[in-house]
């Protein structure tokens, strides 16, 4: 039973992410570098959280004050992610191609993916581990729903950290969308803030905020990247074209 729960919760956390990165990652090289790179930024975001709330000791004590500088650092090194990758642009103007005006769009979707893809894994490896252990009504007396909850926030955390991501990058790149910056910091602390109630059992709300968010950030970053429900009729017309004429 534990090993069914435990590819069950792996499949709901990382089945998306795995499903994007072999489809529109995996087969340029480029871009696996632009996702292994931004995950490693991460990391290193991950690093200095840590040391912070060694140096700081508050931190020990206030759960959400160490999360709010952890969420800053997160935020920081994607921007500084953004600026390196700006400086190597004219090493990846072949990505795509050399006039293609998603070219800067998809880099900015292949990095968020990466850093998503890593945030999701240092949240969800350690209850997966646990999943393997024996049978359990839940971790550490939490109710059962904890490990579904889990696997489902961490499904949500990387489409946002992607979507998050396409917008800051299209944010400096216009550098007249400083109201998009504030919304993925905002964001990204409202979100990270809200697991907090998972301490008192409070699964639902914490579920419903970070969907709810990931809808707008998904729509945001879709306007973002130039689309629009114009562009999706067409794309329909366009596939009901080719029906017909088969």
């Amino acid at each position: 039973m534990t090993l069914m729960v435990f590819f069950g919760c792996a499949l709901i956390a990382f089945g998306p992410a795995c499903a994007m990165f072999s489809i529109t990652v995996a087969g340029d090289a480029q871009q696996v570098i632009v996702f292994i790179t931004s995950a490693f930024f991460w990391l290193i975001s991950l690093l200095i959280s840590s040391i912070w709330w060694l140096v700081v000791s508050p931190l020990k004590e206030q759960i959400a004050f160490g999360m709010t500088f952890s969420v800053l650092f997160q935020e920081l090194f994607r921007l500084a992610y953004y600026f390196l990758l700006r400086k190597a642009d004219e090493g990846l103007v072949s990505m795509i191609n050399n006039q293609s005006p998603l070219r800067k769009h998809r880099i900015a979707y292949v990095a968020g993916l990466g850093y998503g893809t890593m945030s999701g894994l240092f949240a969800m490896v350690n209850v997966l581990a646990d999943i393997t252990g024996p049978g359990s009504m839940g971790l550490r007396g939490d109710p059962q729903n904890f490990l579904i909850v889990s696997a489902f926030l961490t499904s949500c955390f990387v489409l946002l950290n992607t979507f998050w991501g396409v917008i800051l990058f299209e944010s400096f790149d216009k550098k007249k969308r400083w109201l998009n910056l504030g919304i993925v910091v905002f964001s990204h602390l409202f979100v990270s803030l809200m697991t907090l109630l998972n301490a008192s059992g409070n699964y639902i709300a914490t579920l419903i905020s970070a969907y709810l968010v990931m809808i707008i950030m998904g729509v945001i970053a879709f306007n973002s990247a130039g689309g629009s429900c114009f562009n999706i009729y067409r794309l329909i017309m366009t596939k009901k074209s080719h029906v017909n004429n088969k």
